[in-house]
C-alpha cells in the first residue's frame, strides 16, 4: 500500500457511476470519498448526490456485516479489489468515509 494513503484528498462526490469509474481508472493517487448507508435494504444500489454517496446495503448493520457488503458491493460494481477499498472513518455509523486506492498503485 502506498504511503500517500494518510494523505489522500477528500474527492467530492461524482455525479454518476461512469464519472466514478473513470475517476477511479485514471485517479494518479489514493482519494476518499463521504458516504452516507442505509442498512437492511431490499436490495444494495447506489446513488450520486451534491457532497456524498449514497448506499444502501441489504445486509444489516450488526457485527460489520453492512461495512463488508459495502467493501464487496463497490468492489464488483467498480472491477477493484477488496483490498483497495478501506473504512476510514465512520466504521459504526451511517455517515462513513471510504479510501479507494486505483489498481495501478498496487
Amino acid at each position: 500500500m502506498p504511503n500517500d494513503v494518510n494523505k489522500a484528498a477528500v474527492t467530492p462526490s461524482p455525479e454518476n457511476l461512469e464519472d466514478f469509474v473513470n475517476f477511479i481508472k485514471n485517479s494518479p493517487a489514493p482519494f476518499k470519498i463521504r458516504v452516507k448507508v442505509s442498512a437492511n435494504s431490499k436490495k444494495n444500489s447506489i446513488e450520486f448526490q451534491k457532497d456524498y454517496i449514497k448506499l444502501k446495503i441489504s445486509k444489516p448493520a450488526l457485527e460489520g456485516k453492512a461495512n463488508k457488503e459495502i467493501i464487496s458491493f463497490l468492489s464488483d460494481i467498480l472491477n477493484l479489489p477488496k483490498n483497495n477499498i478501506k473504512i476510514v472513518n465512520g466504521e459504526k455509523s451511517s455517515l462513513k468515509m471510504l479510501l479507494f486506492i486505483p489498481k495501478t498503485l498496487q
